[in-house]
């Protein structure tokens, strides 16, 4: 059996979590060579690979203002241009996307109209650049938006609940109507053409309009991990249950952001809105933890087979590797991404997703 090499470009923490050493030996038992990359020593010398698997969005970010990081970014992204035949999982410039917060949030808006059917609603939200909020852009917010008010990209975040509230507010930063849940967030993970979903704690459901309430703030790993305990979100006793997401609206999601992104292995931040059933998808991670996933290995392992897959199909079909590498890019976007979502007529909703 032909040993295919897989490099992973993570750092210690992420490879602690992940437990990649325990996933190399599953690799290992397929004819697969899971390679631990150092991006401080030339990349040449530690392959090829046929697959990179990597999360590199800390340095990407850290670049911006860290020579060091610069290097070790330009350094990787000299050896896959000169590699185009080695996959890379995910692309670089779809990642870039996602750490441009703004962006990543006209991406989630979007979903509301790619999406056919009423499935899917888009709270209304505004962006604040300038540094410090304006009379002009506090008038536009008590307009436009109902209270409360969730101040998002910020950490911490922050719960608004009235004008007086809006002093508040850090900008640059995105503003966005609270959007009742009962308290249950719906982390679905993304591995190639799998997905899964698994429930966590969220911010309790807290009453429509303007109120004197002093703003809250949070952060969102105190209250959405899987061992959170935290007052705010615990459920007042007259609060209403929370309602199931539909396996439909999920997967409908799921298709279209692979598709818009281009991008394989990521996480989706689903709430159900309490009072319509509709689904909301409040954020994208790049390359999550999987906690929670027992099938994430299996998962992953498959999707590796089938990149390859197609990977050594393409060596054949174009005739040689040198020939398949010409087209490495474009062979990368057909095993990253998925057709765009094809519907039939619009479905029902299911009786959890309706009004």
């Amino acid at each position: 059996m032909q040993t295919r090499r897989v490099g992973f470009c993570l750092n210690d923490k992420k490879k602690k979590r992940m437990n990649l050493e325990a996933f190399a030996e599953l690799c290992r038992n397929q004819g697969i060579e899971v390679v631990q990359i150092d991006l401080n020593q030339p990349i040449a010398v530690q392959g090829p690979f046929d697959v990179i698997i990597h999360k590199l969005s800390d340095v990407m970010v850290d670049a911006e203002h860290d020579s060091q990081s610069q290097q070790l970014l330009e350094r990787f992204e000299g050896y896959t241009a000169e590699h185009p035949h080695t996959v890379l999982l995910d692309p670089l410039p779809a990642m870039r996307r996602l750490l441009d917060r703004f962006a990543s949030y006209r991406i989630m808006e979007r979903l509301q109209t790619a999406i056919p059917g009423d499935w899917v609603c888009s709270p209304p939200y505004m962006k604040i650049n300038s540094m410090e909020l304006s009379e002009e852009q506090l008038d536009r917010v008590q307009c436009s938006l109902p209270f409360p008010v969730s101040e998002l990209v910020c950490i911490p975040m922050a719960l608004i609940f009235g004008p007086a509230g809006l002093w508040d507010a850090r900008p640059p930063c995105v503003l966005q109507s609270f959007i009742n849940h009962s308290a249950v967030l719906h982390k679905v993970f993304v591995v190639g053409g799998a997905h899964f979903t698994v429930e966590r704690p969220s911010l309790k459901n807290f009453p429509r309009g303007q109120s004197d309430r002093k703003t809250i703030f949070f952060n969102s790993h105190d209250v959405s991990k899987p061992e959170s305990s935290s007052h705010l979100t615990a459920l007042d006793e007259e609060a209403a249950l929370p309602r199931p997401p539909s396996d439909d609206v999920i997967a409908a999601i799921v298709t279209e952001l692979r598709a818009e992104l281009g991008m394989s292995l990521f996480g989706v931040d689903v709430i159900v809105n309490t009072e319509t059933g509709r689904h909301t998808v409040i954020d994208i991670n790049i390359f999550p933890g999987y906690e929670g996933v027992p099938q994430f290995f299996s998962a992953l392992l498959s999707h590796i087979e089938a990149v390859l897959q197609e990977k050594e199909g393409a060596y054949k079909t174009r005739g040689s590797p040198e020939h398949a590498a010409q087209g490495g890019e474009v062979e990368s976007r057909q095993v990253t991404g998925t057709p765009p979502l094809k519907m039939g007529p619009t479905p029902t909703l299911p009786p959890s997703a309706t009004h």
